[in-house]
């Protein structure tokens, strides 16, 4: 096994690491599968998986967007080696052009990672810098606390091991092992809205608010993921009692019917709610419906059905097929969700 010298940049990655792996690893031997692009951030993770983990396989994926790609995975694999994983495979993907170069190279990557992991759990290397200027997308979407809350250091199978790690970190590691990452010439294109946050909305707001931003951003996406966790749960139970007819959550309301096949909601017992549980019920409703692309307006409309009823017709929910739509509608006191 290769020794990693213990700077003080080395042992935060490893903790960080360790972490990761003491609170989501798996019984029996801590196996994980890395996502690595050749850049500092995920060469620096290889290389504490490969210490902290008893096998770690490297997965490279090759976007075929600019010339030298090829070499580029090539030498991220012989990296990879270098350090010590188990394997290290190249997966060459097609990036299709539906929702612009970024969305679509994105599909593609978690496409391919997910394919070949094998049944492994897949470490990226989001670092504290990705997840402030997530959370600063987020906010411009306006949708809620939700799209603010951030990434999860694990949404299975994607962990995310270096959220509470700074990109400088990782950077300084590469250094230390004599690490040559590679340079997106993407990363540096200011035609990409996350590269113009990274290099002139950051800096600014680190300025002007007197530093500890990109910190503060991370904060508050950790502290809304876990009371998204407990809104979610007792949305889960109002939804539950909307599908059976009877009282909501803490209601102790009398039943209004049930339905068998809990395929519609009863309005009564959602619009004793707070919206922010019956949103989110909602919301889980729909999706689990086949909705898609679901936005706020989507939802506020549907709502609407709950608290404004004037005998308004029903929502089309992204999610039809050729020659349907999925649509959303108020019927004798219950809200139903059919293909028309």
């Amino acid at each position: 096994m290769r020794q990693l010298p213990e700077t003080v940049a080395v042992l935060e990655v490893r903790r960080a690491v360790r972490a990761w792996l003491g609170e989501y690893g798996r019984g029996g031997p801590r196996m994980v599968a890395v996502a690595l692009s050749g850049g500092a951030d995920s060469l620096a993770l290889t290389a504490a998986a490969v210490i902290e983990a008893d096998v770690v396989d490297a997965l490279i994926v090759d976007h075929q967007l600019q010339a030298g790609s090829d070499q580029v995975a090539a030498d991220a694999a012989a990296a990879a080696l270098a350090l010590g994983c188990r394997s290290a495979r190249v997966l060459a993907v097609q990036v299709g052009a539906a929702g612009g170069m970024e969305a679509a190279a994105r599909r593609a990557r978690y496409a391919a990672l997910d394919a070949a992991r094998d049944g492994l759990p897949v470490l990226l290397g989001h670092t504290l810098d990705d997840q402030a200027e997530t959370v600063l997308l987020g906010l411009a979407r306006g949708s809620g606390g939700r799209s603010i809350q951030g990434m999860a250091a694990y949404a299975e199978p994607w962990g995310r091991p270096l959220l509470e790690v700074r990109r400088a970190v990782t950077r300084q590691v590469c250094a230390e092992l004599g690490l040559r990452p590679h340079e997106d010439p993407h990363n540096s294109s200011p035609e990409f809205t996350r590269v113009r946050l990274r290099a002139e909305v950051l800096p600014l707001l680190e300025e002007v608010l007197g530093g500890g931003v990109a910190g503060a951003l991370a904060r508050t996406a950790e502290q809304l993921r876990a009371d998204g966790a407990v809104l979610d749960a007792l949305a889960e139970e109002l939804l539950e009692a909307a599908r059976r007819g009877g009282e909501h959550v803490g209601a102790g309301s009398e039943s209004a019917g049930a339905v068998s096949d809990g395929a519609t909601l009863s309005v009564e017992t959602l619009a004793t709610a707070p919206v922010a549980l019956r949103r989110r019920a909602l919301r889980s409703w729909l999706l689990a419906g086949g909705a898609k692309a679901l936005t706020d307006k989507h939802l506020r409309a549907v709502d609407a059905l709950v608290t404004s009823w004037r005998g308004q017709g029903g929502v089309a929910v992204g999610g039809g097929s050729p020659g349907t739509r999925l649509v959303a509608a108020r019927e004798h006191g219950r809200l139903t969700l059919r293909r028309q």
